[in-house]
């Protein structure tokens, strides 16, 4: 069994703080926090046990834990989560927006997919927060691939 594993660093980090604005107290609920655009952006991620979750001591193998996302001001950041286990991808936003980030997932995901033999026992996982990956999930799933999505 071969794991695969995509992230799209800026939509976790995007509803993490809206779902901690909930809890915190700051929203009412999601729908709230999402239509207000309320967030606390004091919550923090730790990518060590996201590593560990998505691609823990139960996998066979993992061939991919990859995250892709726009440089924050430190590039630290980035070098942390290498030093987690993930391999980076970053670009530049381009008038705020991260698109290439959305493309760039979906394609290494399409392109990764030609490589598995075992469909039904390699798994791909997608971690992001938004519908740009419905398409993509949707024809994986069509073609006999085991496809989680987490978030």
């Amino acid at each position: 069994m071969k794991t695969y594993t995509y992230i799209d660093n800026s939509n976790v980090y995007i509803e993490g703080s809206r779902l901690a604005a909930v809890k915190s107290g700051l929203a009412r609920n999601i729908v709230d926090a999402m239509n207000l655009k309320i967030t606390d952006f004091s919550w923090q991620l730790d990518y060590g046990k996201l590593h560990m979750f998505l691609c823990g001591k139960n996998k066979n193998e993992i061939d991919a834990a990859r995250l892709w996302g726009s440089p924050p001001p430190s590039d630290t950041f980035w070098e942390m989560v290498a030093r987690k286990g993930f391999e980076v991808k970053t670009y530049e936003k381009s008038h705020g927006k991260e698109k290439k980030v959305d493309v760039a997932i979906a394609h290494q995901m399409t392109k990764d997919a030609y490589t598995i033999i075992d469909k039904a026992n390699d798994e791909i996982t997608l971690v992001a927060g938004d519908k740009d990956f419905v398409p993509v999930i949707t024809d994986l799933v069509a073609e006999g691939f085991n496809v989680q999505v987490a978030f």
